[in-house]
């Protein structure tokens, strides 16, 4: 198979906002209880976060992490998880039927975020409450000092405000199965005057509106439409969500799934777009793909156990056990992501650790990285800078949910002021190598840094406790430049990051 992939200087989509690479964390089973917290693990610290853990998050360089939830938040008060620890209530928590303890509040989450070097990005109740608790939580975490929240914050030892720039307006407030559910205008008008009270108290502060849960919604897309005609002036972004799976067990349909993933971000584009002409408004409005991830190898026995168990406190759940195809679907969603970073600023992978997780921590035990980590860390850690335009000519398919799917899915990044450009590859393929010829027009001198890779694994090989790395990337080779181009072979089924230095 041929693949040819042309890449120019000056063809750009724009510059990555970092919070591309950002994650997700909820109140919910073992993400934050026995996943980041975890008083009695050998591996705690003073303040129960689990250090094993903070090592393996550290290593992603998350620039940003939204928090509380998900669909906890939606029946959550914030005030529950402020003061003394002993003091702290046990709630019911609706979403998920269990016990929320409380002991990981909003002060206890900025230390570990603030230890994990993230930037927080919070989320408030909009479905049991509304605008009164959200300009106190918001008061509570960034005035200085000098009112009721801001001082109760002060004598709970935290002298110094948080600011907080990012909040997200409630949580898929078009979901049936929401605490507090609303219409499209009922939602759209609360969210409009939030917004507009956080603005009051700071300009800067940048607010995510809820779009659709997904897109197959009965709603979508007309709740889009509806919501931004209420609140386009004072959101900055709207929120997208998507889950993945192969329940067909048909690896190229899952794959192309990519593909049906972009036609989403156009369709939410483009309805920004109206709602921005029809208003006359000159702000423009961003996507914040705030929730993704593979989500379906146990996600209906989940679903009957969430039923039938009894208010239980942390327990395992949504706990996924991630493969080499999942590793890969990953790596071509986070190309999609850079190639449409003009749209969208902001993406959080759901979650962060045990659920729906590239980090898993066992009880008692070791913490390890899933598949999927590793191209979530490597669009991290390289894919920072601008987006190139990239054209890609090589044998296609159909399926299913896309028709036209090239083979070779491939995005690039040029990191200017480190002097490199990235392209991130993936080989779909089942069968066929793909020989590679790369142009990178514009670009002097190329010269090849670095080939990471993942391959040669069979599509259900997983990691866990006591196989820590058997899927792990590795040095690449077969890939080389010659006469100022990129040329080799990649493998079927192959994950490639090549590092060019330019001049």
């Amino acid at each position: 198979m041929k693949a040819r992939v042309a890449v120019h200087r000056e063809f750009r989509v724009g510059t990555i906002d970092e919070r591309l690479y950002s994650a997700f964390i909820e109140h919910m089973g073992r993400a934050i209880n026995g996943g980041i917290y975890d008083p009695g693990h050998p591996e705690a610290d003073e303040r129960g976060f689990r250090r094993d853990v903070l090592a393996l998050v550290r290593d992603l360089k998350i620039p940003a992490i939204r928090y509380p939830g998900g669909n906890f938040v939606s029946a959550y008060n914030w005030e529950d998880g402020i003061g003394p620890k002993d003091r702290r209530p046990v709630r019911l928590d609706l979403a998920w039927r269990c016990k929320e303890t409380n002991q990981v509040g909003i002060n206890d989450f900025a230390h570990w975020a603030s230890m994990a070097g993230i930037e927080m990005m919070l989320a408030v109740n909009l479905g049991s409450r509304g605008l009164e608790e959200a300009r106190n939580f918001l008061e509570y975490v960034n005035f200085p000092g000098g009112t009721a929240w801001s001082d109760l914050r002060r004598s709970h030892g935290v002298s110094e405000p948080y600011g907080v720039k990012m909040w997200c307006l409630g949580n898929e407030m078009d979901g049936p199965w929401q605490i507090g559910h609303k219409v499209a205008t009922e939602y759209g008008r609360l969210a409009d005057e939030t917004a507009k009270a956080f603005k009051a108290f700071d300009r800067n502060i940048e607010t995510v509106v809820c779009g659709s849960s997904n897109d197959k919604m009965a709603t979508y897309p007309e709740w889009e439409r509806e919501v931004l005609e209420e609140c386009y002036e004072n959101v900055d972004y709207i929120s997208m969500h998507k889950y993945f799976g192969n329940n067909s067990k048909d690896t190229l349909n899952y794959f192309a799934k990519v593909e049906e993933t972009g036609r989403y971000i156009q369709t939410v584009g483009a309805i920004i777009d109206y709602v921005k002409a029809k208003k006359r408004a000159k702000n423009d409005v961003r996507i914040s793909f705030d929730e993704w991830n593979v989500w379906y190898h146990d996600r209906d026995v989940d679903s009957r156990r969430i039923k039938e168990w009894d208010w239980p406190e942390a327990p395992p759940l949504l706990e996924e056990s991630y493969n080499f195809e999942d590793a890969l679907f990953v790596a071509c969603l986070l190309n999609e992501f850079i190639r449409r970073s003009d749209r969208v600023r902001i993406a959080c992978i759901a979650q962060l650790v045990n659920v729906i997780a590239p980090i898993r921590a066992e009880k008692d035990g070791p913490a390890w990285r899933q598949t999927i980590y590793y191209p979530y860390q490597m669009a991290s850690l390289y894919g920072r800078g601008d987006a190139l335009q990239v054209s890609v000519d090589a044998p296609r398919y159909d399926c299913r949910v896309a028709a036209d799917v090239p083979y070779l899915d491939a995005a690039a990044v040029h990191d200017q002021q480190g002097g490199m450009v990235t392209l991130f590859l993936v080989n779909r393929h089942l069968t066929e190598s793909a020989a590679l010829d790369v142009s990178l027009t514009g670009f002097l001198q190329p010269q090849l840094d670095r080939h990471i890779a993942m391959g040669g694994h069979a599509l259900t090989d997983t990691n866990g406790a006591d196989h820590q790395d058997k899927v792990a990337p590795s040095p690449g080779s077969g890939v080389g430049i010659e006469d100022g181009r990129l040329r080799g072979s990649l493998p079927p089924l192959s994950y490639h990051v090549l590092r060019v230095k330019v001049s």
